[in-house]
């Protein structure tokens, strides 16, 4: 595992295909390029996630959103998302089906942490996860992710997460209902 300290020379780990652990507003997250099903299919073999519960998009501004999004909707004219909350919004067609799961929508977030902000304007919508087994506590720091993940990992983003200390609030962005 290539360890990195720099968000932007971990996108290379992306670009070229790899899995990648880094850390987030309050928990370490697993990532790969959006677009690519096999890097996406060995994240969930090391979680032992079912690809039917889908997975977020961290992206870094509205514009990288509304490429993922379906903002058309009259209920959405006029709303911002808010940094550091998960959304649940209309998918774009584009959006394959290994993302949304069993889902009608796509669950996306702008990153309120820097380190993750700035790769996912490096690598444009970047797959997040918590870096756990499913049903384990999410990673907090890199030692928990090579703890969980002593193979199988292409890179690590060895830097500290946020101060929220959990995963992200996820919210539906047509209903305002809060979810998690």
């Amino acid at each position: 595992m290539q360890v990195y300290t720099r968000p932007q020379a971990a996108a290379a780990c992306v670009e070229q295909g790899g899995v990648l652990a880094y850390p987030t507003e309050g928990v370490f997250g697993l990532g790969c390029d959006w677009q690519n099903e096999a890097a996406l299919r060995r994240i969930l073999a090391l979680k032992r996630r079912p690809v039917a519960q889908g997975v977020i998009l961290l992206v870094a501004d509205a514009a990288m959103l509304a490429s993922v999004a379906d903002l058309s909707r009259p209920a959405l004219q006029g709303w911002e998302p808010e940094p550091g909350t998960t959304w649940l919004l209309p998918s774009r067609s584009a959006v394959p089906p290994w993302i949304r799961g069993r889902h009608a929508r796509v669950a996306v977030r702008i990153p309120a942490w820097p380190a993750a902000l700035e790769l996912a304007a490096a690598t444009g919508p970047l797959v997040s996860t918590s870096a756990n087994p499913s049903g384990q506590p999410a990673a907090k720091n890199a030692q928990q992710v090579r703890d969980y993940f002593p193979t199988g990992l292409d890179g690590l983003l060895e830097l500290p997460c946020g101060p929220a200390g959990g995963p992200s609030p996820i919210r539906d962005a047509i209903s305002g209902e809060r979810l998690r």
